[in-house]
């Protein structure tokens, strides 16, 4: 499939995925219009709903430091705004607007030194082979069974006040094991965990095989999911 472009965002990556499934929504072409009428409110919805995903998605370019992802998205408004006359619905418009962003926050991140080779962030074969569960956790040996869980998976559930009252720390604690993870795992397990982004849209927007994602998201949940069975039971 050819190279899409998509006005101020520049070239997209190149995809297997048909690009209908990727144009602009009835309800994103009128939301394009009511900004093209410099319509405030439609901007501000805008922005209340992709602000925080764009800060993530920017650190992600730019060595995790917020102050400079803020400084990225910010331009990124900017360059949406400036923009927006050459949107031609081509690609949805939460996509064209993270191109936009990615496109920034490279140059930023270049600038600067922080950024991390493109090859490097997305080797599908970095990490290979790593069970998603410790294999100690399986009885191989079980004649009636064989393979079954030696033990119960631990219970990550918020059942009592106490464990309410971990939430914060929990959620720190998963933020930092995905801060670990290899480039290339961190930013499809952000996307499709953290942001909520569809398969479909991850692959459209990386420029990565659905296989590749898959196998990438796998062993991403598989490293966060470790961090967590430590965590526990270490309590």
């Amino acid at each position: 499939m050819p190279t899409e472009r998509t006005g101020e965002a520049g070239p997209q990556p190149r995809s297997n995925l048909s690009p209908v499934a990727f144009r602009a929504t009835a309800g994103e072409l009128e939301l394009v219009a009511a900004l093209r009428r410099r319509d405030e409110s439609a901007f501000s919805r805008l922005v209340t709903a992709h602000h925080p995903s764009l800060v993530r998605v920017a650190r992600m370019y730019v060595g995790n430091s917020q102050a400079v992802a803020e400084e990225v998205v910010q331009e990124t408004w900017l360059g949406v705004l400036k923009g927006l006359d050459r949107f031609e619905g081509r690609c949805s418009l939460k996509t064209w607007i993270f191109q936009i962003l990615v496109n920034r926050a490279r140059t930023r991140g270049e600038r600067e030194g922080r950024m991390i080779p493109f090859s490097a962030m997305f080797d599908s074969q970095s990490d290979a082979g790593e069970p998603a569960v410790d294999p100690s956790q399986f009885n191989e040996h079980d004649p009636e069974w064989p393979g079954g869980w030696a033990t119960q998976p631990r219970n990550w559930g918020n059942s009592t006040p106490e464990q309410s009252l971990l939430s914060r720390e929990f959620r720190a604690l998963v933020q930092e094991a995905i801060d670990a993870l290899p480039p290339n795992q961190k930013a499809v397990i952000t996307l499709r965990d953290v942001q909520g982004w569809t398969s479909e849209e991850v692959c459209n927007m990386l420029g990565v095989s659905e296989t590749n994602q898959r196998v990438l998201l796998h062993r991403a949940r598989s490293k966060v999911r470790q961090a967590l069975d430590q965590y526990f039971a270490a309590r």
